[in-house]
C-alpha cells in the first residue's frame, strides 16, 4: 500500500516509532519533484528508499553477517595488499571496509543481493567485470577498483567516497556531501574507526 499527501502528518509519528517501538515490516520513502514525500512497505519504483527499517529483520541479517562461520581475516592478506598496491587504495581502508560490509565473511549476501567480502551489488559487480563476487580475489579486486573510482571522484576525500560506497553516488551529489542517512553516517564513522585501528597494526 502506497500513501502520499494524507500520510505526511504521520512521519513525525513514525519517526518517534523508530525509537519506541520495533517495525513490522521495512517502510520506504521517496520525494517527488513537488516535494511531497511518498511512503509503502511494498515499493515499486526504484525511487523508494528506506526509511524506517524493520529492527527483526536487520538484526537477524546483521547476525548471518558477523556469526556465520569466515575464514580467517589473515588469509586475505595477500590479495589485500595486491589489489592495495595495484590500485594505490591502503591496505588499511580496504580492511576497514570489509570489516564494515561482511566482517571477512565471503559467503555474505545481504536481502538487497549484495554479496561477498565487500558486498558488491549485482550491477556494480557486472559494471567492475566482477565474475565471482563469492570469490575473495575476484570480489576484493573490484571492490577495491570501485573505491579507486569513488576516491577518485571526490578528490580523495575518504568521507565522501565511503558514503558514495554505501549510499551510491547519486545521492552524495544531491546532498553536496555526506547523505542525512543515520546508516550512511553511522558507516562513514564506522569505517574510519576500523581504518584507523588497522593502520595502527601495519
Amino acid at each position: 500500500m502506497v500513501y502520499s499527501k494524507c500520510f505526511l502528518v504521520m512521519v513525525g509519528f513514525l519517526a518517534g516509532l523508530v525509537v519506541a517501538v520495533p517495525a513490522k515490516s521495512d517502510i520506504y520513502r521517496y520525494d517527488d519533484d513537488e516535494g511531497v514525500a511518498h511512503f509503502t512497505d511494498a515499493p515499486t519504483d526504484k525511487r523508494f528508499v528506506i526509511f524506517l527499517r524493520d529492527i527483526r529483520k536487520d538484526k537477524q541479517l546483521r547476525t548471518k553477517f558477523r556469526f556465520t562461520k569466515s575464514s580467517n581475516p589473515e588469509e586475505f592478506d595477500q590479495i589485500i595488499k595486491t589489489c592495495s598496491d595495484r590500485y594505490g587504495v591502503s591496505e588499511s581502508l580496504i580492511k576497514a571496509v570489509i570489516h564494515a560490509e561482511s566482517g571477512y565473511n565471503p559467503n555474505a549476501v545481504s536481502n538487497k543481493g549484495a554479496s561477498g567480502l565487500m558486498q558488491l551489488m549485482p550491477g556494480t559487480a557486472r559494471d567492475l567485470k566482477v565474475s565471482n563476487s563469492l570469490d575473495p580475489k575476484d570480489n576484493v579486486e573490484g571492490g577495491v577498483k570501485y573505491l579507486r573510482f569513488l576516491l577518485d571522484t571526490f578528490h580523495g576525500d575518504t568521507s565522501l567516497a565511503l558514503a558514495a560506497y554505501n549510499a551510491g553516488l547519486s545521492k552524495v551529489a544531491k546532498y553536496g556531501g555526506i547523505p542525512p542517512y543515520a546508516e550512511t553516517r553511522t558507516y562513514v564513522a564506522r569505517v574510519l574507526s576500523y581504518m584507523q585501528s588497522y593502520q595502527a597494526k601495519l
